[in-house]
C-alpha cells in the first residue's frame, strides 16, 4: 500500500507559473469582453436609429463571436485541479470480441490523435500491439499541450460501438467495446520514490513499427510494480535503455494517478454511489447502425454526426464532462 508521503512536491514553480498565466489570460479576456460588450451596445443603438440592416447583421455575428469567447473562458475556469495542467498518456485496450473490438480500439486511437492535431498538440506513440487481423489490441500515446490532461481526464472508461461489421460476410450488426484510460504525465518537480525491489522488469521483442532492428532485438521493456500490480510497457525506441526510461516515467505517472484517485475517494462521500469503470458500464456509445448517434451516458449529451466525432470533434463532450463536477 502507498502511504500519504508517497509523493512530495519539491517545487511547484511550474504549476504556479501555468496557473498565474491562466488567471492573467482569463482576467485580460474578461476585461476585453466587457469593453466589446459596451461597444456592441453602442453599435446596436446606432443600428436601431438608422434602421441599418447591414450593421444589424454584423452585430449578430459579433455577438456570436463574443459568446463563443465567454463560453471558452467559462470552460477554462474548470481546469483548476492539481494535475489539470499536465500532459497526459492515453491508454486504449480492445475488449472481448477479437477483430471487431481491435478495429474499434484503433478507431478510438485515431479519434484522439485527430483531436490532438486539431488542437495543435504534440502526440507520439509509446507502445502498441497490433491485432491479429486488423486494428490494435492495445496502444499508449503521449499527448503534450496546455491543460491536455484536464481536457481528457473524463475520457477514462468504456467506449461502446454499434455498427454493421465490415468483417462479417453476413453484414450483421455487432457491438464492440474498448477501454480508455487517461492519466497525467508527472511534472519533473514532483518526486515519486520507486524502490528497485518493488519492480519486475521484462524485455521482449517489439512487434510494432520501428524497422528491422527493433523487431529483431529485445528492445521493448515491460515493468510491473509489484505492490500495486500496475504494468507499463514501451517499444517505440530502438534503445532498450530509452524504452526503460520511458517506462519508468509512465510508471511514475500511473502511481501519481493512483494516489490522486485514492485521495479523491477518501475525500468525496458521494464516490461510493458512482458506477465502477468496467465492462457493461460504458461512458459513451457510438451508434452507426441502425441510426446514427453518439451519446454520453453521464451527461446525456448527444451528437447526430458520429463521423465528425470520430474525426476528432469531441470538444462538445469534453466540455460537458467538465460541468459534471459542479
Amino acid at each position: 500500500m502507498l502511504d500519504a508521503n508517497f509523493w512530495k512536491d519539491k517545487s511547484n514553480s511550474q504549476k504556479v507559473i501555468k496557473e498565474k498565466k491562466l488567471f492573467e489570460d482569463l482576467v485580460s479576456s474578461y476585461e476585453k469582453s466587457i469593453k466589446n460588450l459596451k461597444d456592441l451596445d453602442e453599435l446596436n443603438n446606432l443600428a436601431l436609429e438608422e434602421k441599418n440592416i447591414g450593421i444589424q447583421n454584423e452585430l449578430l455575428k459579433n455577438i456570436k463571436d463574443l459568446r463563443d469567447i465567454v463560453k471558452k473562458n467559462e470552460v477554462k475556469c474548470f481546469l483548476s485541479n492539481e494535475a489539470d495542467s499536465f500532459n497526459c498518456y492515453v491508454e486504449i485496450h480492445a475488449g472481448a470480441g477479437g477483430t471487431e473490438s481491435q478495429d474499434w480500439a484503433e478507431m478510438l486511437r485515431r479519434m484522439y490523435l485527430k483531436w490532438a492535431s486539431q488542437k495543435k498538440f504534440k502526440s507520439n506513440l509509446i507502445s502498441e500491439h497490433k491485432g491479429d487481423e486488423a486494428g490494435i489490441k492495445s496502444s499508449t500515446i503521449n499527448i503534450e499541450g496546455d491543460y491536455v490532461f484536464g481536457w481528457l481526464k473524463k475520457e477514462s472508461g468504456i467506449h461502446r460501438l454499434v455498427r454493421i461489421s465490415p468483417f462479417d460476410s453476413g453484414a450483421r450488426r455487432h457491438t464492440s467495446f474498448a477501454s480508455v484510460w487517461v492519466y497525467p504525465v508527472v511534472d519533473d518537480n514532483i518526486n515519486i520514490e520507486i524502490l528497485d525491489k518493488d519492480l519486475r522488469i521484462d524485455t521482449y521483442r517489439s512487434s510494432g513499427a520501428g524497422g528491422q532492428h527493433v523487431n529483431t532485438t529485445d528492445s521493448a521493456v515491460r515493468i510491473t510494480h509489484l505492490p500495486t500490480k500496475i504494468v507499463v510497457q514501451c517499444q517505440n525506441e530502438r534503445s532498450q535503455h530509452k524504452n526503460k526510461e520511458t517506462c519508468l516515467n509512465m510508471l511514475k505517472a500511473r502511481l501519481y494517478d493512483f494516489e490522486i484517485k485514492k485521495k479523491e475517494k477518501e475525500n468525496q462521500s458521494h464516490e461510493s454511489t458512482k458506477s465502477e469503470i468496467g465492462w457493461g458500464h460504458q461512458i459513451r456509445s457510438y451508434v452507426l447502425q441502425p441510426y446514427r448517434l453518439v451519446k454520453d451516458n453521464r451527461s446525456n449529451h448527444e451528437s447526430s454526426d458520429p463521423d465528425k466525432v470520430l474525426n476528432g470533434d469531441i470538444d462538445q463532450f469534453l466540455e460537458k464532462s467538465l460541468y459534471q463536477d459542479i
